[in-house]
């Protein structure tokens, strides 16, 4: 892992972001201002029944970044599924780029319902599907493209999900962070902004082309998967 890939660095540049107004907006009209407030401040709906180590909290992602994940995608056929889908941009854009179908797992209930007023907004409120679901409690079984951005702290347990649930031919899109100890077939992207691809063939990834114009990764061996997350 190179120096704009420390963890440590990425975090603290995502704590120092401020949201814009737009975001706030868009937040604040999708659950109405006080109850955003609410769960903003003291404590995401639902994170009560979900252990510590798999808390993942929310931040929206950018447009350079959904863009990213496209590109990555590009090409690809079969169920796109976003662990985490937050506000459900990426989801709602897959769909858009043809990625049928699409669906979103989000736990926050507002986030939920703000994924479904952007589909309406766009007019695929009945093509898009949002399930207001643990994504550690999803079945895999059927994805053929996952995309994820979540933290660092998780990343080790979810690819013991990914490996012993995703069909050979999945295709595997992580945002800011890369998952640890898979290696990528593609990265594209700088600094927070970054995103990481990998491909699934039969029992576990392997490095393969997947048809995106992209920088080279160099291979590097595995290391175990830590049993106590961080």
């Amino acid at each position: 892992m190179d120096h704009d890939d420390d963890p440590a660095e990425v975090l603290t540049a995502l704590r120092e972001r401020r949201p814009g107004l737009l975001e706030l907006l868009q937040a604040a009209a999708g659950s109405g201002l006080a109850a955003y407030t609410v769960w903003a401040l003291l404590l995401q709906p639902g994170f009560r029944r979900v252990p510590l180590r798999l808390q993942v909290p929310y931040v929206g992602a950018s447009a350079r970044q959904v863009e990213h994940v496209l590109s990555l995608l590009r090409g690809r056929s079969g169920k796109m599924v976003d662990l985490g889908s937050g506000d459900g941009r990426i989801v709602l854009a897959a769909h858009q780029c043809g990625l049928r179908p699409a669906v979103g797992y989000e736990l926050n209930p507002w986030l939920v319902g703000l994924a479904r007023l952007h589909a309406w907004r766009a007019g695929c409120s009945g093509s898009v599907c949002y399930h207001r679901k643990d994504l550690w409690k999803v079945s895999l079984r059927d994805c053929h493209n996952v995309s994820v951005f979540l933290a660092p702290s998780v990343l080790p347990l979810l690819e013991d999900k990914l490996q012993g649930e995703l069909p050979a031919g999945a295709h595997v899109v992580s945002g800011r962070f890369p998952l640890p100890t898979w290696q990528p077939v593609a990265v594209v992207g700088e600094g927070l902004d970054r995103v990481w691809a990998y491909d699934v063939h039969g029992t576990g990834p392997a490095v393969s082309s997947c048809g995106v114009s992209t920088k080279a990764v160099p291979e590097s061996s595995s290391t175990s998967i830590p049993g106590t997350l961080v």
